[in-house]
């Protein structure tokens, strides 16, 4: 079986000069070659503007076909564009994974009058006001569509809260009032602020059920428009995971059968990332944020961390078979709201931890893969991921056992299997230069290692039995294949 590996083909800095998509496409070959078997896509719908990243979404409908917002296209490029990207996506074997945004919708065409209470932030449940009259941003009817694809127009009904009141122009969490109002059952959202239902923009209201059909219809138009592979959810923890189950459920009953999905549950908590994938079926994955998390702290740590612990509470350890493995991503990223950028000299050692391992299926970012540039710059990393990518598609296999036995230097082994015999031994170290004695199998006796990264030049030739001392330098990694 193929092995699945994923890049995340954006970061939140890119420019907004339309030319994503085609870039995206041009790169497809490339992206083969390299052993990705899945790539994330950004939001391709019309969101705020042209430098919007996609998450403050206007409209599902307008994939940059319609001038709205500003500009036909979107800050990636035009609807055919987008096309283009998916169809050389496949032409690769690549499976193409939208990001889509159901959460919240921002950008209202029109404002409408209605009935609030304003809530204490720090705990949703709580409110502050009576029930009073505001103006909000809720009314949309996507004048530049004109009832193309859907005539469905959103009012402030179909929402459970916003952030700006306009008659007063004051800023806020607002609650909106009225008949099956209200935030999402306290069981079906994460606990966090008492409630938190509410994160932006104009937040959703899934109980309305003309709400859940306008969703249903556009899931249908998409993937019969695009030909998509799978879904990214973005801010799941916001969402009532009973939608999310019945949604995805409906998707692969009525759509497609082999929907690749999985979750953005940005929670640091083992116990609440094995409950949301049990509450919703056992239908997704999720990207595995307690792993991240303990990439970051290594990083920071340095060789006061304790590697033999590295997967503690993660999907990867718990629930491998759920576990969407990354080290950065667009919300971890310097200057963004959930910044936990993984230090630059740890980075080498978590992207192995992640890609040569048989647990999840790892994410390359973009940003590391290619580099950032202008405030938050950041070096592009592509030299050793691209040898850890063939490492991963060539070595990768068989038997893989851990030698997890020391706080500042640990290792790994796979001894390959019959298609891919040629094996590998895997030694990382946040501390001082070290060694990990490990073996390779009697059929590797006497055969002859080198660090395929680069980092130690020495050569290690096994014993009789198939035994080795594999070295690494000080804060690093070395990857150990047969010369």
């Amino acid at each position: 079986m193929e092995k699945q590996t994923m890049m995340q083909y954006f970061e939140w800095y890119l420019p907004a000069d339309g030319n994503h998509w085609k870039k995206l496409a041009e790169d497809a070959a490339h992206l083969k070659e390299l052993g990705i078997t899945k790539v994330w896509m950004p939001p391709a719908f019309k969101a705020t503007g042209k430098n919007d990243v996609g998450y403050g979404v206007y409209d599902l409908f307008d994939l940059g076909e319609f001038d709205q917002k500003g500009s036909i296209e979107t800050k990636y490029g035009t609807k055919d564009d987008y096309l283009a990207a998916i169809e050389a996506l496949h032409n690769n074997g690549i499976a193409s994974i939208a990001d889509i945004v159901l959460n919240h919708k921002a950008g209202g065409d029109y404002k409408e009058r209605f009935h609030v209470l304003r809530m204490n932030p720090d705990n949703r449940q709580e409110a502050i006001s009576e029930a009073f009259e505001i103006e909000g941003y809720t009314g949309y009817d996507f004048p530049g569509r004109k009832d193309t694809y859907n005539d469905f127009k959103w009012h402030w009904y179909h929402f459970t809260g916003l952030d700006y009141d306009a008659l007063h122009d004051v800023t806020g969490i607002y609650q909106i009032t009225g008949e099956n109002k209200g935030w999402a059952n306290q069981d079906q959202v994460d606990a966090e602020h008492g409630n938190y239902d509410y994160l932006m923009f104009n937040d959703i209201d899934f109980k309305h059920p003309d709400v859940v059909a306008n969703i249903k219809d556009w899931a249908k138009w998409f993937i019969e428009t695009t030909n998509i592979a799978g879904f990214r959810i973005d801010a799941a923890k916001h969402i009532e995971h009973d939608f999310i189950e019945e949604f995805i459920g409906y998707v692969r009953q009525e759509l497609k059968s082999d929907l690749y999905a999985f979750a953005e549950y940005w929670k640091d908590d083992k116990d609440a990332n094995l409950n949301y994938i049990e509450e919703t079926g056992n239908q997704i994955d999720l990207v595995d944020v307690p792993l991240h998390m303990n990439f970051y702290q290594a990083s920071l740590a340095g060789n006061q961390y304790d590697l033999q612990t590295i997967f503690d509470g993660s999907l990867a350890k718990n629930r491998p078979e759920f576990s969407v493995t990354f080290v950065d991503n667009h919300d971890s990223q310097r200057g963004q709201a959930l910044e936990s950028t993984v230090e630059e000299w740890f980075k080498p050692m978590a992207y192995s931890l992640i890609l040569l391992r048989q647990e999840g299926i790892p994410t390359i970012f973009y940003g590391d893969y290619y580099g950032i540039s202008g405030e938050f710059s950041q070096a592009s990393f592509q030299d050793i991921l691209d040898k850890l990518l063939h490492i991963r598609k060539e070595h990768a296999y068989g038997l893989q056992t851990d030698y997890f036995d020391h706080p500042n230097c640990i290792g790994w082994t796979f001894l390959g299997d019959d298609e891919h015999p040629k094996g590998l031994a895997a030694v990382i170290s946040n501390s001082d230069a070290g060694f990990k004695d490990m073996s390779m199998g009697e059929l590797n006796a006497g055969k002859t290692f080198i660090d395929y990264l680069g980092n130690h030049t020495d050569k290690v030739t096994l014993d009789e039995n198939g035994w080795g001392r594999f070295l690494v330098q000080a804060g690093s990694v070395s990857v150990w294949i047969e010369e």
